[in-house]
Order: C-alpha cells, then structure tokens, then sequence
C-alpha cells in the first residue's frame, strides 16, 4: 500500500464510522467502538504519512476518481499538513474517550450517543479534509461539513442557552462562508481556476488591486474562523455554553482550520502580495484585546475563551513575519496550542464536575477536594502563560526571536514588529496572571473562606451519579464527594502528558516544523505535487 492510497482514508473512514455509528444507534458501545477506531486509525495513517513524507522529502497527491487537476478534486498532504492530521487525529481520540466517560457517569444527558458520535465524526471528517484540501472550492465543503456537524454538537442538550449561542454561531458562520462563496466565486472569474496550486501561478497576472481585493476577502472569511480581531466578537459567547467535550474540540481544532487556511492563501495562493503590515496590526490588537477581555471574567469558561482568541494573534503574528523562522515558530506553536487549550478545557469539565461550578466566585478548597485536578490544571497554564520550560514560553520564544530578525530586514517595520514584540510578552504576563488567579481562587482558597459558605455536611440522605453510570447513596452528616470518572481522567491525563513532550521534543518538533517552513517557505514545492510538469 502506497502513500497516495492512504489519503482519502483520512475523510472516508470518519464518514463511513459516522454512517457506521447513525445505524447503530441503539447500541451505544457499538458507537463508541466505531467512533474510537476510526479516529485510531486515522491516527496511525497520519503518522505514517508524516513519516514517509519527512523521510522522502516529497508531499503526496492525490486526484480522486482518476479526474487530474485542475479538473478534478485534488488532496495534497505536504509536511504541514501532515503535522496537522496527526495532531488533530490524536486530540480528537483524546477528547472522546473524555466524551464517553462524561456520557456513562452522566447516563448521556449532555451528550446523547445517537446523536454525538455521528455529529462528532462527521465533523472530522469536516477538519480532515480541510487540511488535505488541494482546491479552495473543496476546502470551501470541508469548512462547511465541519460546520454543519458542530451546529448539532454546539446545542445538544437543547437548552435555552445552548440554543441562543447556537443561533449566533450559526449566524457568524453562515457570513463567514458567504465571504468564502464569494471570493471563490471571484477568484474563478479572474482566474478560470480554484486550483490551490494553480491559482499560486495565475493570481500574479491579474492587476494590483484586483488581487488585493480577492485577498482581503479570503483573509475576512478565515479571520472569522480563526476568531482574529476584530472579528472575533462571537467566540466568547458561543464555546462556553456546549458540554465540555464539545467545548474543548472547538477550541482546540476549529479556529486553527482558520490559522492553517490562512498559511495556506498566504504562502501559496498570495505569495507575492504583501499584506504583513496588516497582519501584524491585526496579530497585535487580538492578542491585547483577548487578553483585557479575559481579565474581565468571573467564569473559567468565558476566560478561557478570552485566552483563545488572544493566543490566536500569536499565530496571526508569526504569519505576517513572512519568514522561515517566523513560519516554524507558528507552526510549533499552533500544535503547542491545540494541546495545551484542549487540556485546559477539559480539565474545566473536571473542575465543573467537583466543584459543582466554574465560576471564580463560588469555587474554594478544590486543592484538598482533588490535588489531581489541580495538577491537571495547574501544568498546562504554566504552559499556556509561557513559564520556562514549557512548550508555550519556547514557542514565543522563537516567534520573538524571529521578530527580532524581521525587523533588520530591509524594507521592515520595526517599530510596528517592536511594538507586537512587546504586546505579545505583556500578554503572556497577564495570561500567567489571570489563570493563577483563578488557581489560588479555586484551589488555594479555603471552602469556609467564600462569601456565603454552607457546610460540606449533608443533612439528609442524597443520591449522586457515580463513575459508572450508577447512583451512589450518601448519609446524611457524611462529607458529600464526588466520584470523578476514570476515562475524563484518562483522557485529561493523556493531553496534559502530550503538552509536556512537547518541550521534552521541542528540538525535534521545531527542526520537524522548520522544514516544514521551509517547504512553504517555496510554492513552487507545492505547485509541483499537483503539477510535476508545471502548472498550466
């Protein structure tokens, strides 16, 4: 089996697992074995891509049912692309068996499994292909594939909440698409092609203004998935309300098929026009006005989804540097990113679940409630603040140094590259702040020290869920505790475990994203997996 065999595994198989999983509706363990192998098994094809790629140098394309390009549908996976398959592979894997446990303990109330697995494989089914999409019109289906299924997976539960973000997501996304449509639209006009690789050639013929005018409006589509500002008003409001799986994914995964959107049309697509002034203004107000939002929360969901957007202008940043190091530095710090936010938020389910909230004001005493969870806490906001050693202070770190680089260019902008320098470091300060602040609140304060504080004794007897889908009987004037289940651990665990080797492998990971830079760094790379002899 080639490698050019093993490309289209990676959207067929969660396609067919989510056909697999709607039929097998009444039988829930059924569901999750054909969810959990699925996204196994695309796991183990994106590392052995990664590593055939790596290895040989040399991306893989694909031309599905025999229609070359530019005619046909085309799934390009380059070292980029590999790196992001795999990475979304295992946090996906990670996040269900979190899912699962949640579904058991809970008898599936927040996430019933009939509906769940289906949505939840058809959605990366959705973040696959976008990442292996050779055309823009096909990344265009995959963007809407995912989004489609996330709708489903945003509202479960049917709360009123849940509903009310739900309509706004729905909202945000469907004029985020229709700027996408839009541009296609254009860019085939001007171009007679979708072609990723082809458009690299024919964008450089049509006249100045034409080609900014069809980069601003591909930049605004995916400036709203990637939640840039300002168009990032939506976020805050939309994550926090789905059940904490749920929550977690679309933090982790979802704004970063923005970020990898955005690579792609600046590397390939627009190579040679140079909108890395706008970039850098954009990268430095998302990550200052994220950060003061976060400041401003009393919830650990709504903050987390603050830092979320705020860390995403990281990302923006090393774009617009328009260099290799700039490049490898984002890349590093994209995987960096989906780890340690994925970990965070599902440590916040952990945290929802025994302390009954994750509201700063109503939280204390978590530390002697369970020191795990405080742990699981703790180390990936070190992480996500930017504390030495950690993933997140070396991937500022090289975002930084290569600031520093860009701005003894010829033609550069220091003080405007000086200047993100300096809001990118003031925002890692006050995102260590804010997250341990809320960690002494949560953890360190004392239960008797709130502001209206009962007595953990129960009065009366009282019935609580157990880890296994049971009810546990509790007497009264017994301490009431809650049984966390073993698979939300596991898999919490398991995350938080990746993000601390990721600074144990930072300088294979790096050398890893700096050839994948590099790769990007020359279109031309990319023009010739689609087109050996040249793109007509």
């Amino acid at each position: 089996m080639t490698a050019a065999t093993l490309v289209p595994l990676v959207v067929l198989l969660p396609l067919l697992g989510a056909a697999a999983a709607l039929i097998l509706g009444r039988h829930r363990r059924a569901q999750m074995a054909v969810s959990a192998t699925v996204l196994g098994a695309v796991a183990v094809i994106a590392a052995a891509l990664l590593v055939v790629i790596d290895t040989t140098g040399q991306g893989v394309s694909v031309a599905i049912g025999g229609w070359e390009a530019p005619y046909g549908i085309v799934l390009v996976v380059d070292r980029l692309s590999a790196i992001m398959l795999i990475v979304s592979a295992i946090v996906l894997l990670g996040v269900l068996v979190y899912a699962v446990g949640q579904g058991i303990a809970d008898q599936h109330r927040e996430t019933p499994v009939s509906i769940f697995h289906p949505s939840y494989l058809i959605l990366s089914a959705g973040v696959f292909d976008a990442f292996i999409a050779g055309d823009l019109f096909n990344l265009y289906v995959g963007f809407e594939i995912l989004l489609s299924a996330s709708y489903v997976l945003l509202t479960l539960g049917g709360t009123g909440e849940r509903i009310r973000a739900g309509v706004t997501y729905i909202i945000v996304s469907l004029v985020s698409s229709l700027f996408f449509l839009s541009a296609l639209a254009l860019i085939y006009g001007a171009t007679g092609t979708v072609n990723i690789a082809q458009l690299s050639t024919r964008i450089a013929a049509l006249p100045d203004d034409v080609q900014l005018m069809l980069h601003l409006l591909l930049l605004i589509a995916f400036g709203i998935k990637a939640a840039v500002f300002p168009l990032s008003f939506w976020l805050p409001d939309s994550y926090p309300t789905a059940p904490a799986p749920v929550t977690a994914v679309f933090a982790g995964l979802l704004t970063k098929v923005g970020v990898y959107a955005i690579i792609r049309s600046e590397t390939v697509i627009f190579p040679d026009s140079d909108l890395s002034v706008l970039l850098l203004v954009v990268g430095g107000m998302t990550m200052v006005v994220g950060i003061l939002g976060a400041l401003t929360q009393a919830d650990l969901k709504r903050l987390l989804s603050f830092t979320l957007v705020s860390h995403i202008g990281y990302m923006v940043f090393g774009i617009g540097l328009a260099s290799q190091l700039g490049l490898a530095s984002t890349i590093y710090y994209v995987v960096h990113h989906i780890t340690v936010q994925t970990a965070l938020f599902l440590t916040t389910g952990l945290i929802e679940r025994v302390g009954g909230s994750t509201s700063i004001t109503r939280l204390g005493g978590l530390l002697k409630a369970s020191p795990l969870v405080a742990i699981l806490f703790f180390i990936p906001a070190l992480n996500l603040g930017g504390i030495p050693p950690f993933s997140g202070f070396l991937g500022k770190a090289g975002l930084f140094l290569a600031g520093g680089e860009a701005a003894d260019a010829p033609g550069a902008t220091p003080w405007l590259i000086w200047a993100v320098v300096a809001a990118g470091a003031a925002t890692s300060l006050v995102t260590l702040y804010a997250l341990t602040r809320f960690w002494n609140m949560a953890f360190w304060r004392g239960r008797d020290e709130l502001e209206g504080y009962e007595s953990v004794l129960l009065e009366q007897v009282q019935e609580f869920p157990d880890a296994h889908g049971g009810v546990a009987t509790v007497r009264a004037g017994t301490v009431a505790r809650v049984r966390t289940p073993v698979l939300m651990v596991s898999a919490t665990v398991a995350l938080v475990a990746i993000t601390l080797l990721l600074t144990v492998f930072a300088g294979p990971l790096f050398d890893l994203a700096g050839r994948a830079a590099a790769d990007l760094g020359d279109p031309s790379t990319y023009v010739s997996l689609v087109f050996p002899g040249g793109a007509p």
